[in-house]
């Protein structure tokens, strides 16, 4: 095992911003003074970047050869691009797995894109799951900035599937992977807080049964367990207490809302629950600014130093 932790850095849509801040960020001090990254993507289309930004091809890089940089064209996702993101991921996932690699870092996808290219993707943890071979039903998404830590129980599902998906053993399952994940984090005896689904958690049944009837139980076999929990909170309000080391949400919006109003780039998106430490950026793949050299890579260097700092408890 190296001195520093080894992160690969599969570089996302080749079309977005993507492998223009993969370069910035693997050639920040501050990142190889703690870790030393690979990036995963294709060669050429790497270097294509570069010259636009004026920097040397990268030197360390895994060369997947997923796309013809002949017919890519910056800003400008396709099918081909779908495809190329996961094939980068893929293979950083491997490496991981093969323990080449200590952690893995994926830039940001089009989802679009990868639906065009007819791919079943609904997010990063679910795919992780399939790939590394775990339940998808028991690897959730953490968003990890210096404000929050916020688990989702359900994440990409439309609102009407994701109060479906809600139940004793799902809601269990999530605070499970958090507190885990809080272990992993150097916290040794977290607490965290869980959100209602509905309006000021039900009001006692008024506004619905859902707290009282699938998030209470749930809450009380995690007490039984001896984790240290506590809600149901109405989601609009629970955040306004600082003590809570993490919190669980029931769905999409109650987590990322919060999270990208107070800070859109210092946001992390951690798999947990998974075999491999996986992070994705909390941000998109801008193909509005693709290609012009104005890509902003703070959003990267701060998702590496938070993944290195992880590998610690991992």
């Amino acid at each position: 095992m190296n001195a520093k932790p080894s992160v690969a850095v599969a570089i996302g849509d080749p079309a977005g911003i993507g492998p223009e801040i993969a370069i910035k960020a693997c050639l920040n001090r501050e990142v190889r003074d703690i870790c030393d990254p690979i990036i995963v993507g294709d060669y050429e289309v790497l270097a294509r970047y570069a010259h636009t930004i004026r920097k040397p091809p990268p030197e360390n890089v895994i060369d997947v050869g997923a796309i013809n940089v002949n017919f890519l064209t910056p800003g400008e996702s396709d099918a081909a691009c779908g495809r190329a993101t996961l094939e980068y991921a893929a293979k950083a996932v491997d490496l991981a797995q093969a323990m080449e690699v200590d952690a893995v870092v994926a830039c940001p996808q089009t989802q679009s894109s990868i639906k065009a290219a007819g791919i079943n993707f609904d997010g990063y943890p679910s795919w992780l799951a399939r790939r590394t071979g775990t339940n998808p039903e028991e690897v959730f998404m953490m968003l990890i900035s210096d404000r929050f830590r916020i688990a989702h129980v359900t994440l990409h599902l439309g609102l009407r599937d994701a109060l479906d998906a809600l139940n004793k053993t799902s809601i269990s399952r999530a605070i499970e992977a958090t507190n885990g994940a809080l272990n992993k984090l150097l916290i040794s005896s977290p607490k965290i807080a869980v959100s209602g689904i509905n309006p000021h958690a039900g009001e006692g049944g008024m506004f619905g049964l859902e707290e009282i009837e699938v998030i209470t139980p749930a809450i009380e076999k995690a007490r039984a367990g001896g984790m240290d929990i506590h809600g149901p909170f109405g989601a609009d309000t629970m955040y306004l207490d600082p003590s809570y080391d993490a919190y669980v949400v029931m769905y999409h919006d109650q987590g990322h809302i919060p999270a990208k109003l107070l800070n859109t780039i210092g946001n992390a998106a951690f798999a947990i629950g998974s075999p491999v430490l996986f992070s994705s950026v909390g941000h998109g793949s801008a193909l509005d600014i693709a290609g012009k050299g104005r890509a902003d890579a703070s959003g990267l260097v701060w998702t590496l130093k938070q993944i290195a700092g992880a590998t610690a408890g991992a």
